[in-house]
């Protein structure tokens, strides 16, 4: 079966925002074939589906940062939004399966999950090379400490100039 979403489209889509790896409703919403508003509405119908740690909307701070870094729609004017955008957690975005009924939103969120899973196996296995690194140079003595220090400095995440995370290949 072909992927009715490419990977790389749905990790481009990811952010990271107060700690949390998140999807913002626009983005869901053009990944499942509806509007953003009947997105947003299935939502609120089925509220008690999305406590705080599934979903919640943006202050107008982070609004206005991602407005700035990636370019959503401007809160005023022609085709701008009104409200602050939602964002989906991991749990949100498999909730939504329950409230999105089409196949599409089935095969979607079936590729979102994996994409989720794909993520975290990279940051586990990141710590995991850490710990593995801390042991050998414990074990071996100084002569390779600037090898260490330089293999810790590939390993170090880069300055973010972004909030935005995902995978580019």
């Amino acid at each position: 079966m072909s992927a009715l979403v490419p990977r790389e489209r749905i990790e481009q889509t990811i952010l990271l925002i107060r700690g949390h790896n998140v999807m913002l409703d626009a983005d869901l919403a053009k990944l499942y074939g509806v509007t953003t508003f009947n997105l947003n509405k299935a939502v609120k119908r089925n509220a008690d589906r999305f406590p705080d740690d599934f979903m919640f909307r943006l202050s107008a701070r982070e609004a206005a940062a991602l407005i700035f870094q990636i370019g959503i729609s401007k809160p005023r004017g022609r085709g701008g939004r009104r409200y602050a955008p939602y964002v989906f957690t991991e749990q949100g975005v498999a909730m939504l399966s329950s409230v999105l009924h089409s196949k599409r939103a089935i095969e979607v969120n079936i590729a979102i999950m994996r994409t989720f899973v794909r993520l975290r196996e990279m940051i586990g296995s990141n710590k995991a090379l850490a710990r593995r690194l801390t042991d050998l140079e414990k074990k071996y003595d100084g002569q390779f400490r600037v090898v260490f220090e330089a293999i810790r400095e590939l390993m170090a995440e880069p300055t973010p100039k972004s909030r935005r995370i995902g995978f580019k290949t």
